[in-house]
């Protein structure tokens, strides 16, 4: 099991649930648009948001953003220190840097200094992108080994002056190189991992390879706190992230779905039912399996474990409840399943 480590208001590691976040994509410029984005964010169930830090007239989105928010928000910095610390003493609850780039130890002193008088942990944020070129010659390229050993480095930087608030993160856009990164990063280090497939693209290619790379490590213990990096609007990293939460029944995913894809024997209109529950579960916050099968033979015998069912008749349905026929449904079939949904 990690370290636990505190966020703001939000533990990650040590056997807390698995955190969402995301990143603001409005520029550094627009502060209204930023207070905007991060209040939508909050509201589609992101549990952490990043904000860039390239300048410091940035730093005045840090107090702007925490007094319109609940959750909590890290500051992004690279190669300047001093914006390191000016998005301490602003508020930031956790700073992300690649002490790579931020300049000589004496810098990175510095930052640790300003998060250590406040408590304010420190993500090591390495990716295939980043790595340093020493290492990239060891190793003959952005292997999986050289990401961690450019981790390993700047944690002992960080440890070395007397600090061990640490999240790490080792992102590539090769899922094959991402996924053993974390498996052997999971095996050096006892910090929190922050799991991420970087540059995963459109909506639908990026939910379906961090799907993959996420949702694997998840099912494997890997894993503490994730951002699927979309290509999109933030708030639909969000929506994909809690998808793959819901499809590998994490703790306080919300409802998880089964569906059957419907065959000749299917005598009621699966598909828009299926859409419909689905839709309209979406926000419920119960850990809750709910099955939508097109026959008898589909459930509820290969539902049995399914919380809540239904399974389709000719023009009805049946009412399942852990495998066990409760009554028969007519008519608003998704009403009446909605109900029963909320009595659970």
């Amino acid at each position: 099991m990690t370290k636990r480590i505190k966020i703001g208001n939000t533990a990650i590691g040590g056997g807390e649930r698995v955190a969402v976040q995301s990143m603001l994509s409005v520029h550094n410029s627009d502060l209204e648009g930023n207070v905007s984005q991060a209040k939508a964010l909050e509201e589609a169930g992101c549990d952490i948001v990043r904000v860039a830090v390239p300048n410091m007239d940035a730093v005045r989105l840090i107090p702007a953003i925490k007094s319109a928010v609940s959750m909590p928000l890290v500051a992004d910095i690279h190669f300047d220190w001093k914006l390191a610390i000016e998005s301490v003493a602003a508020g930031a609850d956790k700073i992300r840097i690649n002490p790579g780039n931020i300049g000589s130890e004496d810098k990175v002193k510095a930052v640790v200094a300003a998060c250590k008088a406040r408590s304010i942990p420190i993500r090591v944020g390495v990716n295939s992108g980043s790595v340093e070129k020493p290492l990239l010659e060891k190793y003959g390229g952005p292997v999986p080994e050289a990401l961690v050993e450019s981790a390993r480095r700047h944690v002992e930087l960080i440890e070395r002056n007397d600090y061990d608030n640490i999240v790490i993160s080792l992102k590539a856009s090769k899922l094959a190189t991402m996924m053993k990164a974390y498996r052997l990063a999971a095996e050096c280090f006892n910090y929190p991992l922050h799991l991420g497939v970087t540059e995963a693209g459109t909506y639908e290619g990026g939910l379906i390879k961090s799907a993959i790379g996420i949702g694997g490590l998840l099912l494997e213990g890997i894993g503490d706190t994730i951002r699927v990096s979309l290509t999109d609007d933030p708030a639909r990293e969000i929506e994909a992230a809690r998808a793959i939460l819901r499809a590998i029944g994490a703790a306080g995913s919300g409802v998880q779905l089964v569906s059957c894809p419907t065959c000749g024997r299917t005598e009621i209109d699966l598909i828009p039912i299926a859409k419909k529950i689905e839709a309209a579960t979406r926000g419920i916050k119960k850990d809750i399996k709910v099955a939508i099968m097109g026959c008898v033979v589909n459930g509820p015998g290969e539902a049995a474990e399914a919380d809540i069912g239904i399974a389709g008749g000719k023009n009805c349905a049946v009412l399942f409840k852990k495998g066990k026929v409760v009554r028969k449904l007519e008519e608003d079939i998704c009403a009446q399943l909605l109900e029963e949904i909320e009595k659970l």
